[in-house]
């Protein structure tokens, strides 16, 4: 039934106060400014009944991102014990038309944490991923789904599917990132050296994509393995013709860590190559090489 069609004659609806002088009153569609008022109305009795959860649709038909409401339209659900699938249902339709509503995918973690039950939600995100692969709260919110149920497993391989499809898929890199290093069971050290490896191959894809080169840095952090693992790549690279800015900065990493540790050689290297980045390949950081630059010369 429709918004329209239930009996409103008990409720006198409360209108908006702005206050006896507005400074930039908002023009309401008449439409919802008329079901809002009648949400003050029922809201100020927390009415919980089906002509008040009719009314949610109408005000998220206007303004999908009022958050009161959706949490209104949650105490309903919950008080009527309605059928919460659903409820995952009606969400499913209007991700379709908001898929970056942040107070839609809340809704749909409230709904899903009292089902206790994730066995759509995988496929949910992924449909709404292959839509737009780069959907900040698709991705957080399927994080926080893999974390509360436990669903690590099949995590890798999904995100090996994107980086085939698209290698310079930013989000796919911060996923997997998260799949290994949020997951409870701790990679071994041989499975680590094999991501440097398996990143080191995707690198060559994409050299001037900085995500494969932040995701083997970070990956190296996190292992025994040291930067110097990366050298080779970045001086075949250069010598390959292909200038990679994030390529170079690596190198400069690495003759700063062996400078540290009293080589002159590299520490005229590393200074050469900032130069290099600030001068030529690098010019919208040149403050940056400049800085680091000037790191690199005061070693002593």
């Amino acid at each position: 039934m429709s918004f329209e069609n239930y009996d409103w004659s008990d409720v006198v609806p409360i209108e908006q106060d702005d206050g006896p002088d507005p400074l930039a009153q908002i023009a309401y569609d008449p439409e919802y400014s008329k079901a809002m008022g009648y949400f003050r109305a029922l809201a100020q009795k927390n009415e919980h009944s089906e002509r008040a959860l009719t009314l949610t649709e109408k005000i998220i038909e206007h303004n999908p991102a009022h958050y009161t409401i959706w949490h209104y339209r949650q105490q309903i659900l919950f008080s009527l014990n309605k059928d919460l699938y659903e409820e995952l249902d009606f969400i499913r339709n209007q991700v379709e038309q908001n898929p970056k509503n942040y107070q839609l995918w809340h809704h749909r973690q409230v709904i899903v944490e009292k089902l206790k039950d994730c066995s759509l939600e995988s496929s949910f995100t992924e449909e709404v991923l292959n839509d737009d692969s780069k959907n900040y709260h698709a991705w957080t919110y399927r994080q926080w789904v893999i974390r509360t149920f436990n669903l690590w497993d099949n995590e890798l391989s999904f995100v090996e599917k994107l980086l085939e499809k698209d290698i310079r898929n930013n989000s796919a890199w911060n996923q997997r990132y998260f799949a290994i290093f949020y997951n409870p069971t701790k990679p071994s050290e041989e499975f680590l050296e094999q991501e440097v490896q398996y990143g080191i191959t995707k690198i060559k894809l994409a050299p001037n994509n900085i995500s494969p080169w932040n995701y083997v840095k970070g990956v190296i952090a996190k292992s025994k393995l040291k930067i110097d693992v990366l050298e080779e790549l970045c001086k075949t690279l250069y010598q390959q013709g292909i200038i990679s800015p994030h390529a170079l900065g690596c190198l400069v990493d690495i003759y700063e860590d062996r400078a540290k540790c009293g080589s002159i050689n590299e520490k005229e290297l590393g200074i050469q190559t900032c130069i290099l980045l600030a001068e030529q390949h690098d010019t919208i950081r040149q403050k940056y090489w400049n800085y680091r630059k000037h790191v690199l010369a005061s070693i002593a």
